[in-house]
């Protein structure tokens, strides 16, 4: 099963690691393919700048460790092709994961989480190890 992660997962994995935040990465990484788009990782990138700039190199060494595929996310969308979400700069997020048929979309943003799409299927990172761990 096909995977996105969205920045608010990546940051708690990342930086506020727990017994949930690893076993999620060892329950995805262990039976299913962990798709990042370049558009979350440079929302990472920018968090991390902001918010942790002295924890550049984790974020870093984290890449280096993930077994993840790296996906594109288009500048220019059509018009109307794509359900919009609340937040206009995740709409392309949620393009990536349609274009890239992902399977799962796991975050923490209620923006994600009300929408109503087929696929991906949207998840907390809770209800994602209650089903699959």
């Amino acid at each position: 099963m096909k995977v996105m992660l969205d920045t608010n997962i990546l940051v708690s994995v990342i930086f506020f690691p727990s017994d949930q935040t690893r076993a999620l990465v060892k329950t995805i990484a262990a039976g299913h393919q962990i798709l990042l788009c370049d558009y979350v990782i440079d929302e990472l990138r920018l968090v991390v700048e902001r918010k942790f700039p002295a924890r550049k190199e984790a974020l870093e060494q984290f890449f280096v460790e993930l077994p993840f595929s790296l996906v594109h996310t288009p500048k220019i969308l059509p018009v109307g092709k794509y359900p919009s979400v609340r937040d206009g700069k995740d709409t392309p997020i949620l393009a990536t994961a349609i274009m890239e048929d992902v399977d799962l979309f796991i975050t923490g943003d209620k923006d994600f989480l009300v929408l109503e799409t087929e696929t991906p299927k949207m998840m907390t990172m809770k209800d994602f190890l209650e089903q699959y761990q």
